[in-house]
């Protein structure tokens, strides 16, 4: 498997640049948010050395308007990372960050091919409005459903992850485009070229094309 940046050519350098300063940016304020305990006793006293001595904080420096195109890389930004959270979590919430991984795999070679969409979200919906969808989590009624709060969580934490860079897909699935469960036997598994089994689900990629004399 490429590294992550070979599979968004497009606007790799400005999106992962973007995205891990949207998420470092939320991880400091979750950490601070975290760490900070409020005194709840009553008669503690606060220093007269700290009220006395620390000076005001300084005035926050105003910030640049977002330009149009800076807006519309945050909104694709955020959106991809979304898709990618949302094929982790209803493919593969149950199958550890291996599993989910492998999921991620499957949506970034079919990104890489050209022809299943050009962008995470359009490989992740593809034929949604239609009666075969690819990923059928986005027809089947399943997106209605509240989600569960920590594995959503962990899915986007490592959607984040995959698309900083920080967690390299390594090539588990074989260059699978395709995936169903064990428990379903899909008529098209018979005309694709089984890759491997990963948790609950098999992996499949296109057969290899015949050269013509």
């Amino acid at each position: 498997m490429h590294k992550i940046h070979d599979v968004m050519r497009r606007s790799d350098r400005m999106f992962v640049a973007a995205l891990t300063l949207v998420f470092v940016t939320v991880s400091a304020a979750l950490g601070a948010a975290a760490g900070y305990r409020p005194h709840t006793d009553k008669n503690a006293i606060t220093p007269v050395v700290a009220r006395a001595v620390l000076p005001a904080p300084a005035a926050p420096a105003a910030k640049p308007a977002m330009t149009d195109a800076e807006a519309l890389l945050k909104a694709k930004l955020l959106a991809e990372h979304r898709c990618l959270s949302e094929a982790l979590y209803y493919e593969a919430r149950g199958e550890g960050t291996v599993g989910q991984k492998a999921i991620a795999e499957v949506v970034f070679t079919r990104l890489r091919t050209g022809n299943y969409g050009n962008s995470i979200c359009a490989v992740v919906y593809e034929g949604a409005s239609a009666p075969h969808c690819q990923f059928s989590f986005t027809c089947d009624g399943e997106l209605t459903l509240a989600k569960q709060p920590k594995p959503w969580m962990r899915a986007q934490e490592l959607a984040a992850r995959i698309l900083t860079g920080q967690e390299r897909l390594n090539g588990s699935t074989g260059g699978a485009t395709n995936f169903h469960a064990i428990s379903v036997d899909p008529l098209w598994a018979s005309e694709l070229q089984r890759t491997t089994q990963i948790g609950n689900h098999i992996f499949y990629r296109e057969p290899p094309r015949s050269r013509e004399l």
